[in-house]
């Protein structure tokens, strides 16, 4: 293993053996090993809904397993709350950060096991030892803070000071980038090379293979529930990882065929909002998959609200199938089978608190009822065809959707806007925060939607994809269109140059 080497003919600190968890007759874990030795950065993938975060939980105390064992240096420990996780000596960073933040660092460090005098809480002992924690971990923030006051890379430090001041000896970290600038990233790195260093057992979970190439000393990979395999730092390669995460090897992800295009479906002159899109025109015919490209801040997104009747435009016109249309809100864009995939699927898109059955047949409720009244076989037949047809790893329609992972809360979101049978579908990041597997799947339905003769706006930040998807590309700048592209012109360079400015 090179420089950070883990004896593997020693015991493991912690052991996960013949670990599932059922959730009635679905079992989302089957029978799990998972060996973690000190000192280690292990690194665990698989496509959303493998069951990394569920055996994590279970790890953590909030879920029990079915069956299975946990073994801490050789103990068996039985963790069915938080609690007996903590005093094994277990602590799980969650990709939504658990800290108070109406109260300072030292008392979220603290929090639950305070040290108190006759008269009330000491909260200068509790700040001094804090403060040497963070001390220690070379934070910029002080011990008497608000929690409310730091960033979030600043609060997640707060979370690991915590773990050391409970004496953990295995670190989770669950998609721990997810919300980090690049340069907080590189620090979150160097703490958590130096907590490995320092001998505590690190479990990462992670879809960027580039984080993996950095940190990992150990890869394994869950694929339905099951653990598949895993690899040393010295024998990881992308091509094999993805393999075992989707079951297959995956030489074209995007698989993208030739489509006859149709007649022209959206046709955009000179639109502006005042603010962020500025004299903007395109085309979009029936049957094209169309990438819109741009650095962050070009006003991609802007211009699909105003698409999509979000935002009323300031002056341009748009035309759907020839006829000038003009849309006061989204109501009105469904009408005419305008669908809009949002860039942020939880704040704008899924109803959280819903179960699958009532946010794919969302959009469709009054379309479908008579007389008022909503028709629930449409609706079951409508979910449990979306189920099937874009292999939603689910227990059944009736789960509710903050509970899946992001890729089948994604596919959620895709069946709602395609039981409006849409004329053009917006797609703003459609495979943003999902595994490679998840990516696949919603490619061909793209395909399959364009084979339909739907006009699909894709916008994506990711150049891979807006490569092998897009049959046209349209790049924006600060508002502006600044270029257009198609056929072998389609290339990572050229759109670079358009969206810096250097075309």
């Amino acid at each position: 293993m090179g420089e950070h080497s883990f004896d593997q003919v020693t015991r493991p600190l912690l052991e996960m053996k013949g670990i599932a968890k059922r959730f009635g007759t679905f079992y989302a874990l089957q029978g799990v090993d998972l060996p973690i030795y000190r000192g280690e950065i292990h690194a665990l993938m698989g496509e959303n809904g493998a069951g990394k975060s569920t055996l994590m939980k279970i790890l953590a105390g909030a879920y029990s397993a079915s069956e299975g064992d946990i073994f801490i240096d050789g103990e068996r420990f039985v963790i069915t709350s938080p609690k007996d996780a903590i005093k094994a000596g277990i602590t799980l960073i969650y990709q939504e950060i658990h800290l108070s933040p109406n109260l300072t660092v030292a008392e979220n460090i603290f929090l639950g096991c305070e040290i108190k005098h006759w008269y009330g809480l000491d909260r200068k002992a509790m700040a001094n030892i804090s403060q040497k924690i963070l001390d220690r971990l070379g934070t910029q923030f002080s011990a008497t803070q608000k929690v409310s006051s730091l960033t979030i890379a600043e609060q997640q430090q707060v979370e690991i000071a915590r773990a050391l001041h409970r004496n953990s000896r295995v670190l989770v970290m669950d998609e721990p980038t997810a919300a980090l600038s690049s340069r907080e990233t590189e620090r979150l790195f160097e703490l958590v090379k130096k907590l490995r260093d320092e001998g505590m057992a690190i479990i990462y979970i992670s879809h960027r293979m580039a984080e993996i190439y950095e940190l990992a000393d150990r890869v394994s990979v869950l694929r339905d529930g099951k653990y598949v395999g895993s690899l040393i730092r010295e024998n990881l390669d992308s091509a094999t990882l993805v393999q075992m995460m989707v079951g297959r090897p995956l030489t074209d992800l995007f698989n993208k065929e030739s489509v006859p295009i149709g007649e022209e479906v959206l046709r955009v002159e000179n639109l502006a909002d005042g603010n962020k899109v500025q004299d903007v025109s395109l085309v979009v015919r029936a049957g094209e998959i169309i990438g819109l490209s741009g650095l962050v801040g070009a006003g991609r997104s802007e211009l699909a609200h105003l698409l999509f009747g979000v935002k009323r435009p300031t002056q341009g016109k748009i035309y759907l199938s020839g006829g000038e249309i003009s849309f006061n809100s989204p109501r009105d864009a469904i009408a005419h089978h305008v669908a809009l995939l949002p860039e942020n699927r939880k704040d704008e898109g899924l109803f959280l608190d819903l179960n699958i059955l009532k946010n794919v047949t969302m959009a469709t409720i009054e379309r479908d009822a008579t007389m008022l009244v909503i028709n629930q076989t449409k609706g079951k037949q409508a979910t449990q065809e979306a189920i099937e047809g874009l292999k939603m790893r689910v227990p059944g329609a009736n789960v509710n959707v903050s509970g899946l992972s992001g890729g089948n809360q994604q596919k959620v979101l895709l069946s709602r806007w395609a039981a409006i049978h849409p004329k053009l579908f917006i797609m703003d990041e459609p495979t943003r925060g999902v595994d490679v597997g998840a990516k696949s799947e919603i490619y061909r339905m793209m395909i399959e939607m364009a084979k339909q003769g739907v006009a699909i706006l894709m916008i994506s930040s990711e150049l891979p994809e807006i490569v092998g998807m897009s049959d046209r590309v349209y790049v924006m700048r600060e508002g502006y269109m600044v270029g257009e592209l198609s056929g072998n012109d389609i290339k990572q360079e050229q759109i670079m140059a358009f969206a810096c400015g250097a075309q």
